[in-house]
C-alpha cells in the first residue's frame, strides 16, 4: 500500500498501474480477510470491533 501511495503522490502512472495489477491479481487468489487484515495497519476494521482469533 506504501508504493501505492507514492506512485500516487509522485504521479507515476506507469508504476501505479503495475502496481495495481499486482494488488488486483493478489485480492483474486487471496484470502479475503486475510488480506484485509494485512492492509489494516491500525488493527481496526473501520467503526468495527478487531476480530477475536
Amino acid at each position: 500500500m506504501a508504493a501505492i501511495a507514492e506512485a500516487v503522490r509522485d504521479r507515476d502512472e506507469r508504476v501505479l498501474r503495475r502496481l495495481l495489477a499486482r494488488f488486483a491479481e493478489q485480492a483474486a487468489i487471496t484470502d479475503l480477510p486475510a488480506l484485509r487484515d494485512a492492509l489494516d495497519a491500525t488493527g481496526q476494521h473501520g467503526d468495527r470491533p478487531p476480530d477475536t482469533r
